[in-house]
């Protein structure tokens, strides 16, 4: 237990948790609400958020933040503000390797990755995200995690990330000129740096390649959930 005399460091990502999460509520309750009062009172704590996420090292100014989630309010049910969905694929050869990209906005290395896309089912938009990323054709096998995005530190956008493994088929090494620096197979104990959120999942994701039985990895409850205790990610 925190000793209660000790302050408590808070770190720029729980800064960045706690603002998406409570930008999440106002925008939610502006889109249900038609009560004047409420809608103040959404839109102070979407302030609130706004500089929370500026403490944390965003680029715009609390105000022009504010604006921008403003202009994503819906009415109702396309109001209720959710994290988006990615998916990502662990693609592994036949000698044990994991196929990385490395990322061009970033700079930072991960397996291929996309957001969802309207019309194809998650598998789909696997193989297609690992043929457009990486030039190889692969193979879903299944579904091997289910990740927070801003919890593992994959991202600044609220996501949730659904993981495959999948099997090389074939296909020539070439990245993509616009998301890709670079592109490449790795051994488990060969990986390139910086690798984003690598000691969550990289182990789960080699065992999955070398054939062991692996369950769906995910990120477990918190207690309590909005501060990062002891034994928790």
């Amino acid at each position: 237990m925190a000793d209660p005399e000790t302050p408590q460091v808070v770190s720029a990502q729980d800064l960045l948790r706690w603002s998406e999460a409570l930008s999440g509520i106002a925008r939610t309750g502006l889109g249900f609400t038609k009560s004047l009062y409420e809608q103040e009172r959404f839109e102070e704590v979407l302030k609130v958020a706004a500089d929370m996420r500026v403490a944390a090292g965003h680029e715009l100014e609390a105000e022009v933040l504010v604006q921008e989630w403003l202009k994503t309010v819906g009415e109702g049910v396309p109001g209720y503000v959710t994290p988006k969905v990615a998916i990502g694929a662990v693609v592994g050869n036949d000698e044990g390797q994991i196929l990385l990209i490395q990322r061009a906005d970033f700079g930072v290395w991960l397996y291929p990755t996309g957001w969802a896309d309207v019309g194809y089912s998650a598998a789909e938009v696997a193989v297609k995200e690992v043929k457009e990323e990486t030039g190889i054709d692969a193979e879903p096998v299944r579904l091997i995690a289910v990740l927070d995005g801003i919890r593992m530190g994959f991202t600044r956008v609220p996501l949730y990330s659904l993981v495959f493994y999948c099997k090389a088929l074939g296909g020539e090494l070439e990245g993509h000129p616009l998301e890709t620096r670079d592109v490449g197979w790795f051994s488990e104990d060969a990986l390139p740096q910086p690798l984003a959120g690598w000691e969550r999942w990289a182990p789960h994701a080699f065992k999955a390649i070398r054939g062991e039985p692996v369950e769906v990895l995910f990120d477990p409850p918190r207690n309590p959930v909005w501060r990062e205790g002891e034994g928790q990610g």
